[in-house]
């Protein structure tokens, strides 16, 4: 923030403008946000990395990007049913909330509970300690239907 703070002002005595500089600051972000193998990604940008009948559940690396500084991760109940294409929860962040659509169907078996007390885990590791659910698969077909790293990175590319 102070980076930012810095930039706005040596722009403005320069005469340009601070849209400028947000601007490139989220193109940067973008850029680097990371896109791990061995997942298979929803368009909505959740991610799932499936051991065996299990699927563990999270957002992107360039969703928590985009969201800015998570505050609140709405977990689902353990036992719940969760269908592909649906909402299991929210992200809360300072600039928005935003739902989180499961990327499979099954059965909720685990949440994250140590996101209760440090949603900003989301942020900081989304792909390994930031996860939000595991899930019991219910149709493994379900998973041809995602996009796979390679594919997913020129998804994040159009945004």
């Amino acid at each position: 923030m102070a980076l930012r703070a810095f930039g706005s002002v040596a722009l403005g005595k320069l005469g340009l403008q601070t849209q400028v500089w947000q601007s490139a600051s989220l193109i940067a972000n973008r850029a680097y946000a990371t896109v791990e193998k061995g997942y298979k990604y929803a368009a909505s940008h959740e991610w799932v990395k499936v051991d065996g009948d299990v699927g563990t559940v999270g957002i992107s690396d360039h969703a928590q990007t985009e969201l800015g500084d998570v505050v609140y991760v709405e977990l689902p109940d353990v036992g719940r049913t969760v269908t592909k294409g649906e909402s299991f929860g929210v992200v809360e962040s300072v600039k928005a909330a935003s739902d989180v659509y499961s990327p499979v169907s099954g059965e909720v078996l685990e949440v994250n509970q140590a996101l209760a007390d440090k949603p900003a885990t989301v942020n900081t590791s989304p792909f390994a300690d930031g996860w939000i659910m595991k899930v019991k698969l219910s149709n493994k077909g379900e998973l041809s239907a995602l996009l796979d790293a390679d594919a997913y990175a020129k998804e994040c590319e159009k945004h």
